[in-house]
């Protein structure tokens, strides 16, 4: 790999093996973008969801009551990965490409990458896929095809990493889209800080 530190950017190449990703996560690196070779970020500040104060909007959860969603966890990840990956109004291009769908399935085939899907009757309007490591979480990518249907699959993944020990959820670039749905920006000694306890710990994604 080729060394930089522009923006939170650390290296460029390698591969996504698992056993790198896996490092990369330990370290607080993660990929994005494999076009045309694959960058490794590390961002200062990193936006996290605070498990301990972070709160829904009243409005998700009646969105959720009225469109009588359902939740599930790891129901369908290829299909939350594609859907994350395809192209929408708001973002005409993504950097999912076919080797990250790949090398996030292997993970979620070893257990240490998980979907969260919102169902409305059998269509899925919305999503979220991320990496598990201890007590770690590490939010990928989301999508929605209704209205809130990502603010939804937030406010369930949250309460569902709070049920299962998890005590940092890494929502990776601050944006104001993230803002919007409630994160908040930490430094990145304080999120390698955070990591570090979060990898000692024990937790699993409980499904209810």
């Amino acid at each position: 790999m080729d060394s930089h530190d522009d923006a939170g950017l650390v290296a460029t190449g390698g591969t996504l093996d698992p056993e790198t990703l896996i490092s990369a996560y330990r370290a607080g690196i993660f990929p994005w973008s494999s076009d045309p070779v694959i960058s490794w970020w590390s961002p200062d500040p990193r936006a996290i969801f605070d498990l301990e104060s972070w709160r829904p909007h009243r409005s998700v959860g009646r969105s959720a009551r009225r469109a009588g969603w359902r939740f599930t966890v790891d129901r369908d990840f290829a299909g939350v990965m594609r859907a994350c990956a395809a192209p929408s109004p708001e973002r005409p291009s993504t950097w999912i490409t076919a080797d990250f769908e790949r090398s996030y399935s292997e993970l979620h085939r070893r257990g240490l990458a998980h979907s969260v899907e919102v169902w409305a009757g059998d269509d899925l309007v919305g999503g979220l896929y991320g990496v598990t490591l201890g007590g770690f979480f590490g939010g990928e990518s989301m999508f929605h095809r209704a209205a809130d249907a990502s603010k939804a699959a937030v406010a369930f993944l949250i309460e569902r990493l709070r049920a299962g020990g998890f005590s940092l959820c890494d929502a990776q670039v601050p944006t104001p889209h993230l803002e919007r749905l409630g994160a908040i920006n930490i430094s990145r000694d304080d999120y390698l800080a955070r990591l570090r306890r979060a990898l000692a710990g024990r937790a699993s994604l409980t499904t209810s």
